[in-house]
């Protein structure tokens, strides 16, 4: 399908686009032409994804000198998978109408997921396989076993040897695509995607690698400022911002530091007995000057500075850490020092200025040499030639923590606790350093690319994430799912049939009343619903106490007898092996119930479309761990800095989480799904409003103060009504309209929004 969107031809790659979609280009559009950033909502499976590519690619068509490059940040692989596929069929499209091919675009990730290498490939642990590739990649390694094949990676060698120039054919690659081209060429896919990205039109990849200052100073360094950058699922943006700046140190990495310094000063003597001229060689290069950009493209992962690229020092390293011994000796200083301060029986919270100034009175180090830690261990490991990068993983994150405690003075915050909250009576002292300001992580990719566009179907109230992101955006925009019939079916059940009120709320959760009402509401839903039904409570700890209440009532077997039940662990295996079992039991038509967590790995990424979410189920408002030091300081900044009320922010966080969850149920207008809300607190205003537009929409009166005989009325309806037949153009709620009549009913509605509010001023 061929429209025109504002004076711009667009190709989009279905027979029929909804009236959202186009009113989301037309906006995406005037915050590209005015080169500035955007946060746009859109409900999920309306299309959201097609339309940014669709839109962009055109874009970058028309005006290629102006946009160069799309940089598509996504959140976990099997979104990154989707959106490969969305623009493999624009690409086809292209061919097919234009017979235009000039259009190369990849996904990369880690070196686990595209790693061929027969040994390596077989590792389960990500850390594992990037020090085996570190191991087999590394100059001193290749130079001492150029002649043993087996001891390198005969991919990797090809790639030097030949593939340095190779250029990826023009078309779209996905993981698979990339390994199997690996496997064809004999080059290694991940350094073939890395090489590809300087001529690439579309780089499809995680968040972190642009977020993340360790990785993107690596991967992202020479992407041009003439690009459009999509995070996308992004309502979680600022809690990864933070986590990429964020560091935590306990007692056992303080251990494995003495063990790596240990084994540094063993080396560095061997060195000095066998090849003392190394560590002169290094010397002199450290007198030169600090930051070598040809070297910093070729180191690993693990060694890349923690701090922001433009704040990196161009200066000498200091002398008191410019040879290898001294550096030595100023690491065991620091880490005594660091162990002293976790030798506490309470808890302390200071700034890093106040640290500065500790450690300096104490141990007489000043600010300047822990600035260059990070970069002074990075040149130390090379010259040394380790062979495992991987065991100086804690000694590196110790690095990190000198280089950004004595970098930021400001936006962060050290809190030292005598013992783990999971473990409150075991002595496990633990350091927090962490970062308060969302923006400090973000800034820098605002500051250097033309067009950042945040979007996803969560982002209400939409207003909170320019104030937490700290930028203005051009277009700030939600947009509203268009429907020919009501899919949606949200419900607020406020109590139970005994008339008991439902709600998560600390001084009840406890009360069996309301644990016997949520199992009741459960029960009877799984009697009712077809297919699977998702429920999500605020926490683990909250779930399995329910569950261990439910089933010394019998609400388990009663449940069982309707459907199977599957449950979410903290243990990634056990999960993935419940929701493998839950799809299987919803595809043979058993049906299922899988018990879930806000904020946990279900509610994130996985969609239950069709009959695999018939019914989503929130027991309770997911509000954070509100007596969290780290969340009760981020709080006091956030009011002091950008004037967010600590209850708005905590609301707002709860209710981002709960459309999260429920949004699993509808993942396409061609879906339908129940969304029910098991918490008296849902009907208040503060929090009914901040629901994304798109459901509060499909809200009445009715629906806000249900007991659970009521909801289970509404919800045998609504599965009537949804089982009677449909034509397509019904169920996908376009009514054969073409673009120029959505063209033109939004601007009827426009023009009636504009009178309107001329009425309303004239009034």
């Amino acid at each position: 399908m061929r429209i025109k969107i504002d004076g711009l031809d667009v190709y989009f790659p279905y027979n029929y686009i909804y009236p959202e979609q186009y009113a989301y280009m037309c906006h995406l559009k005037k915050c590209l032409d005015a080169k500035g950033h955007g946060v746009l909502e859109m409900p999920s499976g309306t299309g959201k994804t097609t339309s940014l590519l669709s839109l962009i690619v055109a874009y970058q068509k028309r005006y290629p000198h102006s946009l160069k490059k799309l940089i598509y940040c996504s959140r976990t692989i099997p979104e990154i998978e989707k959106v490969v596929e969305e623009l493999r069929k624009l690409h086809e499209y292209y061919i097919d109408v234009n017979n235009d091919d000039s259009l190369v675009g990849l996904c990369l990730t880690s070196r686990k997921n595209l790693c061929v290498h027969p040994i390596a490939s077989r590792q389960k642990d990500g850390k594992t396989v990037d020090g085996l590739c570190f191991g087999m990649t590394a100059s001193h390694k290749r130079q001492k076993n150029h002649d043993n094949s087996d001891a390198l990676c005969s991919f990797y060698e090809q790639f030097e040897n030949e593939g340095r120039e190779f250029v990826l054919p023009n078309g779209i690659y996905n993981i698979d695509d990339l390994k199997d081209l690996g496997r064809k060429q004999g080059y290694c896919p991940y350094f073939v995607a890395r090489r590809a990205i300087s001529y690439s039109n579309i780089i499809v990849y995680s968040y972190y690698y642009l977020l993340d200052p360790k990785i993107a100073e690596l991967v992202s360094k020479e992407l041009t400022r003439n690009s459009v950058v999509v995070f996308d699922e992004a309502h979680n943006i600022d809690n990864v911002c933070i986590e990429s700046m964020s560091v935590t140190i306990n007692k056992r990495i303080l251990e494995k530091c003495q063990s790596n310094i240990g084994t540094l000063q063993e080396t560095i003597q061997q060195i000095k007995e066998v090849d003392e001229k190394r560590l002169e060689s290094e010397y002199h290069k450290l007198l030169e000057g600090l930051h070598d950009a040809s070297v910093a493209k070729k180191t690993d992962l693990f060694l890349a500075n923690p701090i922001l690229p433009s704040d990196i020092l161009q200066e000498a390293i200091p002398g008191n850490i410019r040879t290898a011994e001294h550096f030595i000796r100023f690491l065991k200083y620091f880490l005594e020092y660091m162990k002293s301060r976790l030798r506490i029986q309470h808890v302390v919270k200071e700034s890093p200025a106040a640290f500065l100034k500790d450690i300096y009175s104490k141990m007489t180090i000043e600010r300047k040499p822990l600035r260059f830690c990070s970069e002074r261990l990075r040149s130390l490991i090379r010259t040394l030639e380790v062979n495992n990068i991987t065991d100086f993983t804690p000694l590196t994150l110790l690095c990190n923590f000198a280089t950004l405690v004595s970098t930021y003075l400001r936006g962060f915050t050290i809190i030292i606790e005598p013992f783990d909250d999971r473990t409150p009576n075991v002595s496990n002292p633990i350091l927090h350093f962490s970062c308060l300001d969302a923006s400090l992580a973000i800034k820098p990719i605002f500051e250097r690319f033309q067009s950042v566009i945040i979007t996803s179907g969560t982002l209400s109230p939409i207003e909170m994430y320019p104030k937490m992101l700290d930028f203005n955006p051009v277009v700030a925009r939600t947009f509203t799912m268009s429907l020919a019939r009501q899919c949606i079916c949200p419900l607020i059940v406020t109590k139970g049939n005994d008339q008991v009120p439902m709600t998560s709320k600390f001084e009840t959760r406890n009360d069996m009343s309301v644990i016997r009402n949520y199992g009741i509401l459960l029960v009877e839903m799984s009697s009712i619903v077809p297919d699977g039904i998702v429920c999500f409570f605020t926490s683990y700890i909250y779930m399995e106490q329910i569950i261990a209440s439910w089933y010394e009532q019998g609400i388990i077997d009663s449940i069982q007898k309707n459907k199977l039940l599957f449950i979410e662990t903290q243990d990634a295996s056990e999960t993935s092996l419940a929701l493998y079992n839950y799809v299987r039991a919803c595809e043979n038509g058993r049906g299922a119930v899988l018990l879930s967590v806000a904020r946990g790995k279900i509610s994130e990424g996985i969609d239950f479309d069709h009959h695999l979410g018939r019914c989503v189920i929130m027991f309770g408002i997911p509000y954070v761990y509100t007596q969290s030091r780290i969340l009760k300081a981020r709080l006091e900044y956030l009011f002091d800095n950008y004037q967010i009320k600590e209850s708005d922010f905590l609301t707002f966080d709860a209710m981002r989480h709960a459309a999260q969850c429920v949004g699993r149920a509808v993942r396409g207008k061609t879906d339908y799904g129940i969304m029910c809300f098991a918490d008296k607190r849902f009907a208040r205003d503060d929090k009914l409003k901040k629901l994304p537009k798109w459901i509060q929409e499909n809200m009445n009166k009715g629906v806000l103060n249900l007991s659970i005989e009521e909801s289970v009325q509404l919800t045998r309806k609504f599965l009537k009504q949804m089982a009677q037949p449909f034509s397509k153009e019904d169920q996908l709620g376009v009514s054969l309209m073409t673009y120029e009549q959505i063209k033109e009913e939004i601007n009827q509605k426009k023009i009636l929004s504009r009178v309107e509010m001329n009425n309303t001023v004239l009034s």
